[in-house]
């Protein structure tokens, strides 16, 4: 008896100490101007105060990857501490003429060019690196393409936990069975980033994720 008490006694110190310790590495994917960096602030900034990176309407807003530390995300009284880490948009090619069209000067758009491309590499590097990933998509485009194949291709074959958001849900063209049709054999969540809409659905996916990890 007493040996069971004692056995009990260190288990519940063994937990204590090392529950919530790890820092889950939660990487946010997908092609440009899909709203990661928008998913990731809101998250950011309702659990810590701050946000992540910049947004813009310009394509390649994010052009490196960025992180954010020891995020505590708490869901109905559970707490878990994410490693947020969110990436450049994925896409097969960069043509500095598409930032012109966005009144970016010659010189910069080449520049842009040039630091995207160069985190579209980065970003597939950090996969390795990755517990769990978001593919974040736009509801409002067409799934099937190659830059989505591509990421998922790179996925499968590490066979990392994948959830995937359909985004933009507030908009009138938003089609979430589209994109659940394309990737069946994934958990597809509607959101709207800019608002806030739907994340307890994505919170919930998230900490059922998090068990595989």
């Amino acid at each position: 008896m007493v040996i069971k008490i004692l056995k009990n006694f260190f288990s519940r110190i063994f937990f204590n100490i090392f529950k919530n310790k790890k820092n889950i590495k939660l990487g946010f994917y997908g092609p440009p101007n899909a709203g990661k960096t928008s998913l990731a602030n809101r998250i950011c900034k309702d659990f810590t105060g701050e946000e992540i990176g910049r947004v813009s309407k310009v394509p390649h807003e994010t052009r490196s990857v960025q992180f954010k530390e020891k995020v505590e995300i708490e869901y109905k009284g559970k707490t878990l501490t994410f490693k947020m880490i969110d990436t450049p948009g994925i896409a097969t090619k960069i043509d500095y003429e598409d930032f012109l069209k966005y009144k970016v000067k010659k010189k910069e758009a080449k520049k842009r060019a040039k630091e995207a491309t160069q985190g579209v590499i980065e970003s597939i590097k950090w996969l390795d690196d990755m517990d769990i990933v978001v593919i974040v998509l736009d509801a409002t485009k067409n799934p099937y393409n190659q830059v989505n194949i591509t990421i998922i291709g790179n996925l499968v074959a590490r066979k990392i936990p994948v959830l995937i958001i359909a985004n933009k849900i507030d908009l009138k063209k938003a089609d979430i069975k589209k994109i659940g049709a394309a990737f069946p054999e994934y958990d597809v969540v509607g959101i709207s980033a800019k608002y806030g809409k739907n994340l307890e659905e994505f919170y919930e996916s998230i900490f059922k994720l998090s068990k595989k990890v």
